[in-house]
């Protein structure tokens, strides 16, 4: 099989579609031609205009503080991110403003106002503190798509307290792992949630995920299921028996803009998750100002749909803190998109008339299989806007979002950002920029990126290089929680002075930025970064498995899919070959890291393909996964062994996993 991946890029980088904003959306679009000019005269005052959209306590005596690689922003400032994000809302009269539009997987439904939040969140706060939570302690939060989960993060960063989020699909191991590093004293969760039509239980990840934790004293657990749970008195305490008999009334007290907000867990290219730091009024700054403008929110009539999980960092910045710091109205579903019917999506949006939808290539390449039957079938005219993110999207399902979904008239933001970034860096202005199927086009205003050769050249038009920032932004990484030296090396140390993204990308002919992916052993599934190594971690971990390498292959639907190359210990149980070991495998690896991390293939071979040092020689086993000719072949110590890897890689043959 050729490769043709370089004659398509090259055909994208010429891409002649392009669609303007529709006259009536540029007129009235809060961002309005010359912003980027206004941003390019004071890049750090333009952030300060920002800024002061919040509300301090204290202004800030100094902007930007800058010792390459830390930034402070805000220097002297104090603010309350819970309190911008809910009590200023009440106390300006929008009490009865809704904040969430909550929708559970089986049907059930909450409508939760900002009053009713503040009180959530204050009784939150009281209980956390009976629970010896105080200004500093971490949190760690593993819940389901639920209220409670935004009162619990909201009620953390009342207090001070730095929360670190992990995904419910993550497995007990790597929840204790994160809450080991950050050594996180109290942990929040659920008894379950709802998942694809059945309850998914959490609480049985979390007991053995603590047993292995000693400074855990408290778990707090939200009733939402109904399942039996194993209790721990003394440790244990239900939600509704210690957060609901509380007083509704907490003072919020205020925090120097850098105090820490939360540790999001984000993988790198160790075996070792990297707790990325992120402060207060930097981060809410630069999510507050990325959500209005790039969304061209109007809180007073718009209905905000992040279809994201809050386990990751789409959900903390475009669920939570980003769309309530600007009084928005949002919808927040707990469930699957296929459950009961392919079509639950656009029953939710018809029925709160969603005018704004934000979600990921891989769900909309999902919808694409699925038909354009079922949005069909619905009054999807509530929408105006169509956002996407979490992986670089292909032209096909651009086109198709935009033509089936946003009925020819919707303009698509295409938006890059990273968990380290906090919000988004890249992507059109609805009422500004002519977009292309597949484009990121520009920097946003504030946001110098670039695109350079591997001597740190910017490169022209037509070419390609690696994504870097050139100047501290506000929602940046303040670190790597505990490892001051991995967080210089990994995004500091290849261009000095420079954050790079770790993302390759190239611009066309008319100097607009197409993202191409990652070009480190980091891979992106369904817009989620999986460690090739930590996968090869987990493997190797089993009995059988002497070895293992894996790689990330192009796929359809999920952008990215993991097949692994394993080869077994003589003598292990299982022969080679053996069809129960590969299911061993997968199993395994979901039970190590979760089930997003699940390989789609797992080839067992007797070798593994190695130059004569000893290296193995994952280019060639890419080549091998993607089906294409193999590249040079001279420096392996035995070039048969990759040419037997590629005779039994059967194409088809893989077993994959939605969602």
């Amino acid at each position: 099989m050729t490769d043709t991946k370089g004659e398509e890029l090259s055909a994208l980088l010429h891409e002649n579609r392009r669609f303007p904003p529709p006259p009536e959306f540029a007129a009235a679009a809060i961002a309005q031609p010359g912003i980027y000019e206004h941003a390019a005269e004071g890049r750090t005052a333009f952030w300060e205009e920002q800024a002061r959209r919040l509300t301090w306590a204290e202004p800030w005596h100094t902007a930007l503080e800058w010792e390459m690689p830390y930034a402070k922003w805000f220097v002297g400032g104090k603010l309350n991110v819970a309190y911008n994000c809910v009590d200023r809302h009440v106390e300006s009269g929008l009490g009865d403003r809704v904040a969430y539009h909550w929708e559970g997987e089986p049907g059930d439904t909450r409508t939760i106002t900002y009053r009713d939040l503040q009180e959530m969140v204050c009784k939150a706060a009281n209980a956390l503190t009976e629970l010896g939570v105080e200004a500093g302690t971490k949190v760690a939060i593993y819940m389901p798509m639920i209220p409670e989960t935004v009162a619990a993060m909201l009620a953390c960063a009342r207090l001070g307290a730095p929360h670190t989020v992990v995904f419910g699909g993550f497995s007990a191991e790597a929840l204790r792992d994160r809450i080991l590093d950050c050594d996180a004293r109290l942990v929040i969760t659920s008894d379950g949630g709802y998942r694809r039509g059945s309850p998914s239980a959490l609480k049985p990840a979390v007991d053995d995920a603590v047993a292995s934790c000693p400074n855990v004293t408290k778990v707090l657990v939200v009733r939402r299921t109904g399942q039996d749970v194993a209790w721990s008195e003394g440790r244990d305490v239900w939600w509704h028996e210690v957060v609901d008999r509380q007083s509704e009334h907490h003072e919020a007290q205020m925090f120097d803009a850098e105090h820490p907000l939360y540790i999001m867990y984000t993988s790198g290219t160790t075996a070792k998750p990297k707790g990325i730091l992120h402060t207060s009024g930097g981060y809410l700054t630069h999510t507050s100002a990325t959500h209005r403008l790039v969304f061209d929110l109007n809180p007073d009539k718009d209905i905000f749909w992040t279809a994201a999980d809050i386990g990751w960092v789409t959900g903390h910045s475009y669920i939570v803190y980003g769309p309530l710091a600007n009084a928005t109205t949002s919808v927040m579903y707990e469930g699957t998109p296929d459950t009961p019917t392919r079509d639950r999506w656009w029953q939710i949006v018809e029925r709160y008339k969603v005018n704004i939808l934000y979600t990921a290539p891989t769900t909309i390449r999902t919808f694409m299989k699925w038909g354009e039957d079922l949005p069909a079938a619905h009054d999807l005219s509530s929408l105006r806007l169509l956002g996407s993110v979490g992986e670089p999207i292909n032209p096909e399902a651009w086109i198709w979002y935009r033509t089936h979904i946003g009925g020819d008239r919707c303009p698509i933001v295409d938006t890059w950002w990273q968990t380290e970034t906090g919000g988004i860096m890249i992507s059109p202005l609805p009422g500004i920029t002519t977009t292309k199927p597949g484009a990121a086009m520009k920097p946003l205003p504030g946001v110098t990126a670039d695109v350079v050769s591997n001597d740190g050249t910017s490169v022209g038009n037509g070419e390609g290089g690696l994504l870097v920032i050139k100047d501290p932004w506000p929602g940046m990484l303040r670190g790597i929680w505990g490892d001051d030296q991995r967080f210089k090396d990994t995004y500091w140390s290849r261009f000095p002075g420079i954050y790079f993204a770790g993302d390759g990308a190239k611009r066309d002919d008319d100097g607009d930025l197409w993202l191409l992916g990652r070009v480190d052993d980091v891979m992106n599934v369904s817009g989620h970064r999986i460690s090739t190594t930590e996968v090869e971690h987990a493997l190797v971990g089993h009995p059988s498995v002497a070895e293992a390498a894996v790689v990330g292959a192009s796929d359809a639907t999920t952008g990215q899919a993991i097949v692994a190359f394993v080869t077994v210990k003589s003598g292990a149980d299982n022969p080679e070959g053996s069809d129960q070991l590969v299911i061993d495998l997968r199993e395994h690896v979901a039970r190590e890291i979760g089930p997003i991390a699940k390989p789609r293939q797992i080839l067992l071979t007797p070798e593994l393909p190695k130059t004569r040092s000893g290296k193995i020689m994952r280019r060639l086993l890419r080549d091998v996964a993607e089906q294409r000719e193999l590249g040079d072949v001279t420096t392996l110590l035995d070039a048969t062994v990759v040419n037997a890897i590629r005779d039994r890689m059967v194409p088809g043959a893989e077993e994959r996993e939605q969602g």
